[in-house]
């Protein structure tokens, strides 16, 4: 598979100065109102078709098999690519001009809970969170595990919930077991005001499959140190 989206991204990227902040992209949606629109000039319908791919990058070799529809959207952050990629949901971090990879976060094996998890493959992206000189991302594992990394070097920031690693089947709320509860998240992590703001999915469909199936509870965790901050039962409780 080739990262399209990347290699899509790319070509306007390199005709933007990389160290300029207004061409940033911080938000799986552009910003945190979704707008999914920048206003750049460079690039207009008189020179459009005179594009080129400036790079590729192949992600065939992230995971254990082929992922044949990547549904991520990168984030663009002072000259770098954040994204997941990979039938195992891996993070990578590309120089945005070139294409070079700069790190690659392994997810660690999850064993049965990501064989059974309702939301596969490499998902939809990652988030994103500064303050000073610390910059981190984070993303949620197809084991339905919320990971935070120092943007610099992909490392798991220590000062996170367990080895920066937050179980997100735990302090729910209700009883989830943790290799087979169906529940997950393919969708990029929202960070706003120092919180981290995380829902759920299950298995495609209008109609659980047990009336007792797990509630897709709303939470925020604090995005220094992984704690629950609240949580929003959607599906009201007695």
């Amino acid at each position: 598979t080739t990262a399209a989206g990347m290699a899509a991204l790319a070509a306007p990227l390199r005709a933007q100065t990389a160290a300029a902040t207004d061409t940033d992209w911080p938000v799986y949606g552009g910003n945190l109102a979704y707008w999914r629109y920048k206003a750049l000039d460079q690039i207009n319908a008189a020179n459009f078709n005179q594009l080129q791919v400036a790079w590729q990058f192949k992600t065939d070799n992230l995971g254990g098999r082929p992922e044949f529809i990547l549904q991520c959207t990168p984030l663009m952050i002072k000259g770098r690519l954040f994204a997941t990629a990979g039938s195992h949901r891996d993070v990578i971090c590309l120089d945005g001009a070139t294409g070079e990879l700069l790190w690659l976060h392994r997810t660690p094996d999850e064993g049965a809970r990501a064989v059974n998890a309702p939301r596969q493959y490499s998902g939809r992206g990652v988030g994103y969170w500064s303050e000073g000189d610390q910059e981190r991302i984070l993303y949620v594992t197809i084991g339905y595990q919320l990971v935070s990394l120092d943007a610099k070097t992909g490392i798991p920031d220590p000062n996170f919930g367990v080895g920066g690693v937050v179980d997100l089947k735990l302090n729910d709320d209700q009883d989830l077991d943790l290799d087979t509860a169906d529940i997950g998240l393919h969708s990029a992590p929202t960070i706003a005001k120092g919180v981290v703001i995380i829902g759920a999915a299950h298995t495609a469909g209008n109609t659980p499959m047990v009336k007792d199936n797990a509630k897709g509870y709303v939470r925020g965790f604090d995005v220094k140190t992984g704690k629950r901050l609240w949580i929003f039962h959607n599906i009201p409780k007695k």
